[in-house]
Parts: C-alpha cells; sequence; structure tokens
C-alpha cells in the first residue's frame, strides 16, 4: 500500500516527506483493518516530525486521527463489521493513518453517525478525547463545586471541542481566550459565554469582567506567561489540567492554593493499557451528540490527497500557530 514516510527527524525547510510502498499492516486480534479517506491533522505530529528519526534502516509513518471504512476484523472483535464507518485515533507505538489502510485497535473506535462526513469526523477524535480527559470524571462530570471554566487556547481543536463539550454536559460559565478577531469570533461560535485576549492582562479582563477566580483551567496554549498568572485566577482548591507538554511549572505556586494539576497525554490509555475501552466511549457519546446537533465538527480548512505536497500545506499551516479549528486532508 502507498503511505507517507520519512527516515530523518526534519523541519520544515527540509521537508521529507515521500509518498512510497510500504508493507500491509499486521492485523492483531483486537485490531481492525480500516481504509482511510480522511486524515486530521496535528501540531503534535509536526513536533514529533520534528524529533523523531527512524532506526537504521527503518521509516516512521505518523497519522493517529482518522476517519474510513473497516474492511477486515481481528479474531476478538465484535464491536465492528467489515463495510462500517468509524473514526478514532491510533497508538503512538505503531504505524499511524498516513497511509491508505491502517490496523488499529478497536476499543479506541466508534462508529461514525450517518449525518457525519469522512471529513468531519476525522476533525474530532484528538480533541474530543483530550478535551474529555483532561476536564470530565468518568466522561460526564466536572470535579465538584466548578461552576467557571476557562480554556486558555479556545480557537484550537481542543480548545474548541473542549468549549462544546462544556456547553453540552454541564452548567458551567465557559471564558475562552484567543489573540486574534478571527478566533474570537470562532470561539464565541463555539459557545463561549466570554472571550479574553490571552495576549493581554488576563486577570485584569477578568476582573473587569467581574469575574475574580475561576474554578478550572484547561490549558491548550500556555507559555512561561501563562502559567505565571494561572494560579492568580485559580480559587483555593481549583484545578488546572494542562494538555500541551509545557517544559517547567511552579509547583509552589499551585502548592500555596492546594490546587490540583492534571496532565493530559490522549495515548496513555491504549499504550500503557489503562482502560482503552473509555476512549471508544467517550468517541461513542461524541457520535451521539452530533447526531443530535448537540456538538459540530470543527473542519476549517480541507486539503484533497494523500501527497507530500498536501502534507507539508498542513503542517505549515499548523507550525504558524494561527490554525482556527482542525485541517483535515480527504485521502
Amino acid at each position: 500500500m502507498k503511505a507517507l514516510v520519512y527516515e530523518t527527524a526534519h523541519d520544515l525547510a527540509d521537508f521529507a516527506l515521500e509518498r512510497t510502498e510500504v508493507p500491509e499492516p499486521t492485523l492483531r486480534d483486537q485490531d481492525v483493518l480500516v481504509e482511510v479517506r480522511a486524515i486530521g491533522v496535528n501540531p503534535g505530529e509536526a513536533f514529533i516530525r520534528r524529533i523523531r528519526s527512524a532506526e537504521p534502516g527503518g521509516r516512521v509513518l505518523l497519522g493517529w486521527e482518522f476517519a474510513g471504512v473497516v474492511i477486515a476484523v481481528g479474531e476478538h472483535v465484535r464491536r465492528f463489521t467489515v463495510g462500517e464507518r468509524v473514526f478514532g485515533t491510533g497508538d503512538t507505538t505503531r504505524d499511524g493513518s498516513w497511509a491508505e489502510r491502517l490496523a488499529v485497535d478497536h476499543r479506541i473506535l466508534a462508529k461514525i453517525p450517518q449525518q457525519l462526513s469522512f471529513v468531519d469526523a476525522a476533525s474530532l477524535p484528538i480533541g474530543a478525547l483530550t478535551a474529555s480527559e483532561a476536564l470530565f470524571r468518568d466522561q460526564d462530570t466536572l470535579p465538584a463545586g466548578i461552576t467557571r471554566v476557562l480554556v486558555l487556547g479556545g480557537a484550537g481543536a481542543v480548545g474548541s471541542l473542549a468549549t462544546q463539550l462544556l456547553k453540552t454536559r454541564t452548567s458551567a460559565l465557559v471564558i475562552s481566550t484567543a489573540s486574534r478577531e478571527a478566533s474570537r469570533q470562532w470561539c464565541s461560535q463555539m459557545g463561549a459565554d466570554l472571550v479574553l485576549d490571552h495576549t493581554g492582562d488576563v486577570p485584569a479582563q477578568l476582573n473587569a469582567a467581574g469575574i475574580p477566580h475561576v474554578d478550572m483551567v484547561l490549558s491548550t496554549a500556555a507559555s512561561a506567561d501563562h502559567l505565571s498568572w494561572i494560579p492568580d485566577i485559580l480559587r483555593p482548591f481549583g484545578y488546572l489540567s494542562v494538555v500541551d507538554g509545557v517544559s517547567s511549572l511552579d509547583v509552589g505556586a499551585l502548592a500555596a492554593k492546594s490546587l490540583s494539576l492534571h496532565t493530559e497525554m490522549v495515548f496513555s490509555r491504549i499504550v500503557h493499557g489503562a482502560d482503552p475501552e473509555a476512549q471508544g466511549q467517550t468517541l461513542e457519546s461524541v457520535a451521539e451528540h452530533v447526531a443530535a446537533g448537540r456538538l459540530r465538527p470543527i473542519t476549517t480548512r480541507r486539503l484533497d490527497g494523500l501527497t507530500a505536497e498536501t502534507m507539508r500545506t498542513a503542517h505549515e499551516l499548523v507550525e504558524s500557530g494561527r490554525t482556527i479549528g482542525k485541517i483535515v486532508i480527504a485521502t
């Protein structure tokens, strides 16, 4: 089959992906084989492309957000049958979805609602799973006492889905941050009750809005500057969820208010075998919300064709830091 692969970690200036022939995926007992129809593009994949090289004589095949059609099932699979449309993520220890076909554990997939295209389905899994696991307990419940949530970086994929899920599942006041007019408008469309500018003085903006503190911060776009004021706006015994891999964090500032810290990496369940079924259940819930019109896909840019050229274009957009919603490639 054809796939986009590379051998050596590289920057955009030395973009080295090529479309080439690779072996067919090996199907495990818990796997389904999916014919890939659409791929969501993620900043994390661009990051890995810059730092991960292949083993000698090998190649790297990335891609962990997709929608497609089941064309074979493993011996232990009962939830899916050949011909069904599915969407989901993958496993960072295995070949990814930048290929014509993908073998993936069926427990982290869900069926695509009839109303949803492959392209729009591929816009949802990473953002929805990351937001759900970072925010909720038992999929639908916020920690006790949370009535105000600040989503830092509300226009990205995780922020967009977090806002929607909060408005769908809870009565919390949702505050998003964005730095440009287009991204502020997008946050409002996602359902944010208030949108602040994270390049300005966020604590002052909150105070001006009559909000002295929030109960939870979901950080999808933290920097050292952001981290310095996040403890100031959280109430004592509040919650900070971090999904963006910050390199340093002053735990002392959190301890002064007895703040709870949650770090989130969406692949932890499948990589470590920690209840991966929960992710399939979350995606099933997302599919139900989409079918009922309570949640909308976040595709803002569609590219066509699984080629090195389209993937480079997608990564140029992602690395610009100005992406709103999700870029999806229809294969």
